[in-house]
């Protein structure tokens, strides 16, 4: 194999569309896909490709410092994109440690193991760390928008710690001169997304004609990115991106939570037959998330104009098509809210 590329995360959400991305295009490169299986995990996510040449499963975790030690001796890795972390706002208000050791710890110990495989010779390495827009705070400005020099104002436990797994990155990088690109994305939807987001969510309790919670009045404004066209600038920027650079990526496309949870409404409730807007009944507004920040937005224009990046779908199209995937596939998420999808590692890889 031309290059051995570590990808942490490869089963959750986006980190299985970059991995089949990644040993799709490049059958040259050996692809690893390490993950921990946590409940955001699922190798279902990866059947079509799981018996490519090309690619590996890796079962641990990224806090085991000799795990990943180990890791690095066995494939002797040229590039690593850092996708795991823990990333559910929720879940870091009720349970922050599992943040700092996850987000912080296990990204300390990648760069170690990095530093320490590649011994000072660089070329042709590089380490990625895939970051989001959270780290920035809220914008309140209508006009305001993120770019890569934002100052930093994590507000919950979740975006402090990737907001110090950041600063770690590049401190590895000013210090010990290790190859990094680090980029930070707005909210992800598409297939396979974990349905305790609100986009899965609303989708699944519309289908099944449950109450839709909405936090406070619905106000909060998000940018949102069709998760192929994430997992399109990671190849970019993994390729191309500038050595020490940071790239925002952001699909242009803000929206008020109650005015998405109203276009899906209509989407689904023409998918299921219902007459338009039968399930607006079913919206249900829920006391507001602690230090819930008002709003994201993205200015993606360096990633845009140095590295020729841009939106495939526009959003319409990326949520019909992510409607009609979870319709196509709803065995899928019944197995996630069985709990039975978390059984396949132990049919796949425990015989």
């Amino acid at each position: 194999m031309k290059k051995n590329i570590l990808i942490t995360g490869g089963a959750g959400f986006i980190g299985s569309h970059v991995v089949r991305l990644f040993v799709k295009q490049y059958p040259e490169y050996r692809i690893v896909n390490l993950d921990k299986l946590t409940y955001a995990g699922n190798l279902e996510n990866l059947k079509d490709i799981e018996n490519e040449p090309n690619y590996v499963f890796e079962h641990g975790d990224i806090v085991d410092e000799t795990f990943i030690d180990n890791l690095f001796q066995k494939y002797a890795f040229d590039g690593v994109i850092h996708l795991a972390a823990e990333s559910h706002v929720d879940r870091s208000i009720t349970d922050p440690m599992a943040f700092v050791k996850t987000n912080v710890i296990g990204t300390c110990n990648l760069l170690n193991a990095a530093k320490n495989s590649w011994k000072g010779v660089y070329e042709g390495k590089r380490f990625y760390h895939v970051s989001t827009d959270e780290v920035y705070g809220e914008l309140h400005d209508p006009k305001e928008f993120f770019v890569e020099t934002t100052k930093y104002d994590p507000r919950s436990p979740y975006s402090a710690s990737k907001a110090s797994s950041d600063h770690f990155v590049r401190a590895y990088h000013n210090t010990y001169g290790l190859p990094i690109v680090v980029s930070n994305c707005s909210n992800n939807y598409g297939p396979n997304h974990f349905p305790e987001k609100l986009i899965p969510l609303m989708i699944n309790n519309i289908k099944n004609n449950k109450p839709l919670p909405v936090y406070g009045k619905g106000e909060n404004v998000r940018d949102w990115l069709f998760v192929k066209d994430h997992a399109r600038a990671i190849d970019l920027i993994f390729h191309k991106g500038k050595n020490g650079d940071t790239y925002n990526i952001g699909g242009n496309n803000e929206w008020k939570n109650i005015d998405l949870v109203h276009l899906l409404i209509e989407i689904m409730d023409k998918k299921l037959g219902r007459p338009e807007g039968t399930s607006k009944a079913l919206i249900t507004y829920v006391t507001d998330r602690a230090g819930h920040d008002l709003r994201y937005a993205i200015d993606a224009s360096k990633l845009m104009n140095e590295l020729g990046w841009k939106p495939s779908v526009t959003f319409e199209e990326g949520l019909a098509q992510t409607v009609d995937w979870y319709f196509d596939n709803w065995d899928w998420i019944e197995n996630i809210t069985s709990g039975d999808y978390q059984k396949y590692y132990d049919s796949m890889y425990n015989h």
